[in-house]
């Protein structure tokens, strides 16, 4: 039993070392604790302070009996929150807890070790999350924070005089270890997939636009300044008003709601009929987009060739093989003017469907069209010309349609709303009048970083837009909300930018300094963001050939890249090695430092330490020599002597090296 004490007192974490400790892990945790719902969010808390509580006032751990009833009550919890264990949400929330949990039972140093692995694991998770730059920044600093409680836990006198060493040695750690992540990064062979594999999370939610619309739903993205993807031209970008990016094509309507192609409807999995035929010069660019947990990835009307792994359904938009979850790249080349040529039967049957009994006025409206002998061009031009002659105003804020007629109750009511309004009621027209037509989403225009050079689509220039059938041109483009004229639209913002991808800050007439230079402040951010989402998440089999052929390292395999690899790291180590054996040959221990800088000093004025000479009898001769100065080398030889030989001393370290730095030698 009195060994078993003796064993864990030499073992115990020091005070210091604990609260780096548990500092280091209040940082590790903050990230999922702002992903994870709140209960467990409260419950970590709750037992990360109650273990800096008890480290301060010596309160000891609980027993057996209450940490196991804890730790089952939280994990039958936790599964009751999720009903599973896998999956990446569910897992980080999982290990999280359980990080937590071993705080009520570490009283070791291997304990603390245990903590510290499990905080390095959790940080890797984190970036399964977010892999922004202020993520990685963060991130690097609990790295730092971590290390550095390592260093104080292995370290025999962790004592607050010393936190500066600890910081600088952990620094130098770090320091190392960048030439060795360098050289993985640039020459590790990149894969197609991800290197793992993780359960679908169904827990987390969906952002961007959606594949059905309700009316009025879009306004939940419309003041988003949240990026929806980068775009890189080959050329000079076209003009504001044909930058339409295709997203998902709706097609089945119950007067309110509109519905993409679902999994069970044959319309879901027919190709395009025919190849378009182009007309005008190609565009070509390449898109980084964000992330959005869907399929669908966007495009210029009309996308000519399509990425590795996307398949173009009839009605030209593109889908991925897997949903969108990381940021991803690809390069499309579009036209700009087209045409279509026939759609499948069913496509036309589909782009005709309406629900009886629903929006009586608008379907009589349109049927009067007809009766009056209008062509189709005639009809779409007569719709157009109601936006246009008749009081609708754009609006960010319409009223709400609350009848069961909601485009009767837009058209000839409440005639104030955004795209979805104008795009639903359009093709509502179009549809009555026997004209197969369809609603289109995505996002139209963009903001050209003059600091890049290439052009931003946010959240905000979300859209909807109409498709209407013509035998002669196919499926032809028809926005009814840029017929509205610009008096009547309430938001500048939604009026320019079917006009213009530049932004009026960059005109200093138009601003004032301020706004200005927010906007280069915001743009240059940018601008890093797009760089780090290039080379560094974006940093794939492509890039890695292309950074290789600068140094004329053309079509390397993988045996190649993987010979060249361990070859870098050999030279690396075999640099070290020369480090240490050519550049550090002289001891760093600061006490034996310390009295070999107390050598020198005295040998610049004459006196000679030998090699045989302990520091009692050089004391001595020194003393002889310098008769006047006695005391003070007297002070430091027997202060040399107590750290060198005698246990338990070292407190005494930094009054020895300041008398050494203080220790100026001079002969009479």
């Amino acid at each position: 039993m009195k060994l078993k004490r003796y064993r864990d007192e030499q073992t115990k974490p020091p005070f210091n070392g604990m609260v780096w400790l548990l500092g280091a892990l209040l940082l590790v945790i903050i990230p999922h604790l702002t992903r994870l719902p709140l209960w467990i969010s409260v419950a970590c808390l709750a037992v990360l302070g109650w273990r800096v509580l008890a480290e301060f006032n010596q309160w000891p751990l609980p027993s057996a009996t209450i940490k196991l009833g804890i730790a089952m009550s939280l994990i039958i919890a936790t599964y009751l929150q999720f009903f599973t264990f896998s999956g990446l949400l569910p897992g980080s929330a999982l290990l999280t807890i359980m990080l937590c949990l071993k705080l009520l039972e570490t009283k070791s140093i291997r304990d603390a070790m245990v903590m510290i692995f499990i905080g390095y694991f959790l940080i890797t998770v984190s970036f399964l999350f977010d892999q922004s730059i202020l993520s990685g920044v963060y991130l690097f600093a609990v790295v730092f924070a971590l290390t550095t409680a390592l260093v104080i836990l292995n370290h025999p006198l962790s004592a607050n005089k010393y936190q500066r060493h600890y910081l600088y040695f952990t620094a130098g750690l770090l320091l190392q270890a960048i030439p060795l992540m360098l050289v993985l990064f640039i020459l590790f062979p990149r894969v197609s997939g991800p290197l793992w594999a993780l359960p679908n999370d169904q827990t987390s939610a969906k952002t961007g636009l959606n594949d059905s619309m309700r009316l009025g739903e879009i306004t939940q993205l419309v003041e988003s300044q949240k990026v929806a993807f980068r775009v890189e031209f080959d050329q000079a970008p076209p003009s504001a008003d044909q930058l339409y990016w295709r997203g998902p094509v709706l097609w089945f309507t119950d007067g309110r709601n509109w519905q993409n192609a679902r999994d069970q409807s044959p319309l879901h999995h027919l190709p395009p009929k025919q190849q378009p035929e182009f007309f005008a010069d190609e565009v070509n660019y390449t898109v980084t987009l964000e992330p959005h947990k869907q399929l669908w990835i966007f495009a210029l009307d009309l996308p000519a060739s399509i990425p590795l792994n996307v398949s173009q359904r009839a009605d030209y938009q593109l889908i991925a093989k897997d949903p969108i979850n990381d940021v991803t790249r690809y390069s499309v080349t579009s036209y700009l003017q087209y045409a279509t040529g026939k759609p499948w039967p069913l496509s036309l049957n589909a782009a005709l469907q309406l629900p009886k009994q629903v929006n009586p006025q608008s379907k009589a409206l349109a049927q009067q069209w007809v009766q009056h002998g209008l062509t189709p061009v005639q009809i779409i031009n007569q719709a157009l010309n109601l936006f246009r002659q008749q009081p609708f105003y754009y609006s960010r804020t319409p009223p709400a349609l609350i009848s069961n007629d909601p485009v009767d109750e837009f058209l000839f009511t409440t005639r104030r709303g955004f795209c979805e309004h104008f795009a639903a009621s359009f093709v509502t027209l179009m549809r009555a009048a026997s004209i197969p037509a369809r609603i289109v989403t995505g996002y139209q225009g963009g903001e050209l970083n003059p600091m890049g050079d290439y052009l931003i689509v946010r959240q905000s220039n979300a859209h909807a837009w109409a498709e209407v059938w013509l035998p002669a041109q196919g499926w032809i483009r028809v926005d009814p909300t840029t017929v509205i004229p610009k008096e009547r639209v309430e938001t500048a913002l939604d009026e320019q930018r079917f006009q213009t991808i530049f932004s009026n800050a960059i005109n200093a007439q138009q601003s004032d300094w301020i706004t200005e230079r927010i906007y280069w402040l915001r743009s240059g951010w940018d601008t890093v963001n797009h760089q780090w989402n290039q080379w560094i998440l974006g940093y794939d089999t492509d890039k890695q050939k292309q950074f290789l052929q600068q140094f004329g390292l053309t079509d390397l395999s993988i045996k190649q890249l993987l010979f060249m690899l361990l070859l870098s790291i050999a030279t690396l180590l075999a640099a070290v090695m020369c480090y240490l054996l050519y550049y550090r040959t002289r001891n760093k221990d600061p006490i034996i430092d310390g009295y070999q800088r107390f050598c020198k000093k005295l040998a610049r004025v004459g006196i000679q330490h030998q090699p045989w000479q302990g520091p009692h009898a050089f004391g001595e001769i020194v003393c002889q020599k310098l008769p006047h100065q006695r005391q003070q080398i007297s002070n430091i030889i027997q202060c040399y002597i107590a750290l060198r030989y005698r246990p338990n001393r070292s407190r005494h370290l930094a009054q020895f090296l300041k008398m050494v730095d203080q220790f100026k030698p001079r002969r009479n």
